[in-house]
């Protein structure tokens, strides 16, 4: 690290867990957050602003005035503009010194082969259940760490599937991708502003955590957030012998 580097992070290198090591280590990772609406409006920032070298930014999304109650990496100003090129803008405000890629496009599987080999995390900050399906697979195909994060009305929930460690559930574990769910959104729902940046702030510190190597991330563990009760439940999570995805051979 450069002397501004160790200006910038220095309030990382007085924590032990962390240290100039660990902060080395997050600025030569890759993290991929799919989704530049609520949660990855929160989960990015943080990242970007701890160090993250590179961070990669996919969505096909536009700002509308009925995100803005919620993703605040986007601004009045970028109405109509992409949600990446809008997030790319405000992370580089945020860092000047680390790389914002943004794809303007959906999550393909294509699109993710195409990326993984590449990323050392994926933040999963969509919002529909085909997406999510879609998105573990291709992080269980390719063994990238998986933060998979979910918010609506009042209730949030978030853990870590990473199938690079052999007792790791896989999303399809918890939920099998041979249901097929109602999908339910905000648009329909409603979505409690700040749900979001709880959420999206857990996800970028599990991320961080896993990238530096410290703490107990949640392999294996779910968080529940009522954001009515202000209250967190845990329920521990459990691999699937029969899981149609991470018991495939690759």
């Amino acid at each position: 690290m450069n002397d501004e580097q160790l200006l910038r992070y220095s309030r990382h290198l007085l924590l032990e867990e962390i240290d100039v090591v660990g902060q080395e280590k997050l600025l030569a990772s890759h993290v991929l957050i799919i989704g530049a609406g609520g949660l990855g409006s929160a989960a990015a920032p943080y990242l970007a602003a701890a160090g993250v070298g590179k961070i990669t930014l996919l969505d096909d999304d536009k700002v509308e005035l009925t995100n803005l109650q919620r993703q605040i990496m986007h601004s009045q100003e970028k109405i109509g503009e992409s949600k990446v090129g809008s997030g790319k803008v405000f992370l580089e405000g945020l860092n000047s010194t680390i790389e914002v890629n943004g794809i303007e496009n959906k999550a393909t599987p294509s699109i993710l082969n195409a990326l993984l080999p590449q990323i050392n995390i994926v933040l999963d900050c969509t919002d529909n259940f085909a997406t999510r399906q879609m998105i573990n697979a291709s992080c269980v195909q390719h063994k990238v760490p998986l933060v998979s994060g979910s918010a609506l009305r009042f209730d949030g929930q978030i853990s870590v599937f990473d199938s690079s460690q052999e007792k790791s559930p896989c999303y399809a574990c918890v939920f099998s991708p041979e249901e097929s769910p109602e999908e339910a959104n905000c648009s329909s729902m409603g979505i409690f502003s700040p749900l979001v940046g709880i959420i999206g702030a857990m996800q970028a510190a599990q991320a961080l955590q896993i990238l530096i190597g410290f703490g107990e991330p949640l392999v294996g563990r779910m968080l529940l957030w009522n954001g009515r009760a202000t209250q967190i439940d845990e329920i521990r999570l459990t691999r699937n012998a029969q899981c149609p995805v991470c018991s495939k051979k690759y």
